[in-house]
């Protein structure tokens, strides 16, 4: 194919990357694809099929396993789209095609692609919804962007027609010179000679500040700049130095080039270093007692075995809550990804840095800017950003400054709304990143077509100030209750599969509801009452359509108390962790119609009935304050069923002639009775209710509580212990009980 031999010599003089499609028959295309691979001069050895075979002989993974991809280079990536088109595979693979590469995407003819339903959209007909219920609006928008962007050809496989190009003519790219070495450099020359890029010498030469206690590092930068690398020369260094080097990452993956990198560095320095395994190591050992080693999310926040630095690969996915942990290390630093699917989560932008801010680090930024692997103006770029919406980003800042409840306008925003104004989507969907430590582009697609999702947003002159995505759930049929009753997979309906599978109420998905699945206001107008404010106008909205509004989400105490000021209660506090937050998930309803209530009424009484048992076993590490926000957030108030021996029992612990471990059982319903008591919650004080939490709810040994509580000693612990029973029978105890407690004053 000429336009294929045209497209990569003009790719390679300017070191930039072209894009290929070909649309048509799906036997067509992909011959088309292997005569444009020949003609190309690209040997199967530098070629990729993502796809669902393998039709050249070469390297193959399926789009679900696209992931294969990240961190590697490529000189072809050949997307066979004919069966389905997953946008978290596009935004995986195309960073991975190196300057002078084709990214070559195969599909059906593209005027009617959107129409057609594949795989992908089936993943999106969420019960009670079919596939045929799914639009083809982000398709429709994909194959927009293919004929707008330059740097793009597109061909017509069943008749050869070649309807564009794709040729820019751009000057040939000049050599870029190998970055000088720092004059002041702490890290072995050898390091430096390793770096491609002047911003990645800077990048490296920042993490030399690591070798101090009480440093931080941050390194922003887009996909395909080389931040992972520069991570990795900067752990081998360390390491070699003798330094423990803990890396985490949300995955393994996202990390392995942190330990390719240094690796490779030590065998240049001829460092002895042994690897835990020959290939993708998790962990580097050195003679010198330095060492380089991964630890998933979860466990890396605990610092084990005490590291000296912790390097946090693609911080940007993990949430807020997780990252503060890291800074209980002596030297952190953290890399991010700017825009691209691993960036999305910018909280750590926007929340997380006024936390670093206010530590004790002493922080050094550093960006990166230049492309690695292509030209700075790389035309295909350009396209995936735009096509996958990978730089949205809400109103700059001086836009909403002034948004109050009483300025904005309450928008239900339609797709056909976001789809006639780019504006409005990008700072939609932009908002919306903001949101949720993680964001592929699938969300962007799962926006545009899931028949079961609506966006609501207040915007302030016509800017987007405060969105929410919200999801139809409920509303199922007998045999699809069943089926999920049973352990059966039913894609949507979190919630009424948690209240069906886990607390085995088989009706739960009978009521229909809309679940807010983000909510995010711009952080320039923040703690103003937008969100409360957006939140009551879709109560408003839909309180007649719908039995309940609900939620799910990592529960830290300012967030539960957000949404049970704003009528949410609680039914359920998840009894694991979530792997990359760290926090317990709560459910929370907001009853809209009598079924609505007996919803939440019904598992609002389970979930009082069962919380003090879980307490002391799976969740007897959890928050306290976030043990007393979902209790206090309980619609239902407990009943007090002590019998006259546990009243006796309670009475004679004030005054020293009983003990609690006798029977914690009536302790821990009078604890659960307070804490559900918003009339009486102001007889004890956080602190003491902190205390009920730690040693009656979730039994912990004395000595830990008085530790963590900071009482000078166990003895005080268990006075005051005694105390606050006292208050609390004296609260809720009949006459008799009163008499009973006097008796031992």
């Amino acid at each position: 194919m000429d336009i294929a031999r045209s497209l990569r010599a003009e790719a390679r003089r300017a070191n930039e990357r072209r894009l290929l499609v070909l649309a048509g028959d799906p036997d067509r295309t992909r011959a088309r694809a292997r005569a444009a691979l020949d003609a190309a001069d690209i040997p199967s050895a530098e070629t990729t099929v993502v796809g669902p075979e393998s039709f050249l002989d070469c390297e193959h993974h399926e789009q679900s396993r696209a992931e294969e991809l990240l961190g590697r280079t490529r000189t072809a990536v050949v997307v066979d789209a004919h069966e389905e088109l997953r946008p978290d595979a596009v935004g995986r693979t195309v960073g991975a095609v190196d300057g002078g590469g084709l990214y070559v995407i195969l599909a059906p003819p593209l005027d009617r692609w959107p129409e057609e339903r594949d795989g992908f959209d089936a993943s999106l007909a969420v019960p009670p919804f079919g596939v045929e219920d799914v639009t083809g609006h982000f398709r429709r928008r994909f194959v927009e962007t293919l004929r707008a962007h330059r740097g793009i050809a597109i061909v017509d496989a069943d008749t050869g027609t070649v309807e564009q190009d794709g040729l820019t003519n751009p000057p040939p790219s000049h050599p870029v010179p190998d970055p000088e070495l720092p004059a002041d450099a702490r890290f072995r020359s050898e390091t430096y000679a390793q770096c491609l890029t002047d911003d990645q010498r800077d990048a490296v030469q920042a993490f030399e500040a690591l070798q101090g206690d009480g440093t931080a590092v941050v390194v922003e930068a887009d996909r395909g700049r080389g931040k992972s690398s520069a991570a990795g020369l900067a752990a081998g260094n360390l390491a070699a130095e003798g330094r423990d080097v803990l890396v985490t990452a949300p995955q393994y993956r996202s990390a392995g080039e942190v330990f390719a990198r240094a690796a490779q560095l030590l065998e240049t320095l001829g460092v002895d270093f042994t690897r835990d395994r020959p290939s993708d190591p998790q962990r580097l050992d050195f003679a010198g007692a330095g060492c380089v080693r991964y630890a998933p999310p979860d466990e890396a926040a605990a610092l084990p075995n005490d590291p000296d630095v912790v390097i946090v690969d693609e911080a940007a996915a993990l949430p807020v809550r997780r990252l503060e942990q890291f800074l209980d290390a002596p030297a952190v630093a953290f890399t991010t990804t700017v825009h691209g699917y691993e960036g999305a989560g910018r909280g750590f932008s926007v929340r997380f840095r006024d936390r670093l801010a206010e530590s004790d680090h002493t922080v050094t930024d550093v960006s990166m800017t230049t492309p690695i692997r292509y030209g700075d103006a790389d035309p295909v770029e350009v396209w995936a950003f735009r096509a996958l919406l990978l730089d949205a980003r809400p109103p700059v800042d001086q836009l909403i400054t002034e948004a109050t409840p009483e300025t904005v306008e309450y928008r239900r925003l339609s797709t056909a709304d976001l789809l006639a104004d780019e504006h409005l989507l990008r700072e939609t969907f932009g908002l919306l990143v903001l949101a949720h430590y993680r964001t592929e582009p699938s969300d962007l697609a799962r926006l545009l077509d899931a028949p079961n999702l609506t966006v609501r947003a207040l915007t302030h002159e016509g800017h987007v100030v405060a969105v929410a995505l919200l999801a139809q759930e409920g509303r199922l049929s007998a045999d699809t209750r069943a089926t999920m009753y049973e352990g059966g997979r039913v894609r949507g309906n979190m919630l009424p599969d948690v209240l069906s599978t886990q607390l085995r109420d088989e009706a739960a998905g009978i009521p229909v509801g809309q679940r807010v699945l983000r909510i995010a206001t711009h952080a320039a107008a923040r703690s103003r009452g937008l969100g409360s404010e957006l939140l009551s106008e879709i109560e408003t909205e839909f309180a007649d359509q719908v039995d309940w509004l609900g939620v799910s989400y990592g529960a830290t105490p300012e967030l539960v108390r957000f949404w049970a000021d704003n009528g949410y209660s609680t039914v359920h506090l998840a009894t694991s962790r979530n792997a990359t937050s760290g926090e317990y998930s709560v459910v929370m309803l907001d009853p809209c119609s009598d079924d609505g209530a007996a919803l939440s009424t019904r598992h609002g009484g389970w979930f009082q009935d069962r919380i003090a048992a879980v307490l002391s076993d799976s969740l007897d590490d959890c928050d306290p304050d976030v043990v007393r926000a979902v209790i206090e957030a309980t619609d239902v108030e407990p009943t007090l069923s002590l019998s006259e021996w546990e009243w006796r029992l309670v009475a004679g612990v004030p005054g020293g002639a009983s003990v609690l471990d006798t029977n914690p059982k009536p302790f821990r319903e009078l604890t659960r009775r307070h804490l559900s008591d918003a009339a009486e919650r102001t007889a004890l004080s956080p602190r003491e209710e902190r205390l009920l939490v730690r040693k009656v709810l979730q039994a912990h040994p004395w000595p830990t509580v008085a530790t963590e509580l900071d009482f000078v000693s166990e003895r005080e612990c268990m006075r005051t212990l005694g105390g606050i029973v006292e208050r609390l029978t004296r609260l809720y105890g009949d006459d008799w009980v009163q008499e009973e407690l006097d008796r031992h004053q």
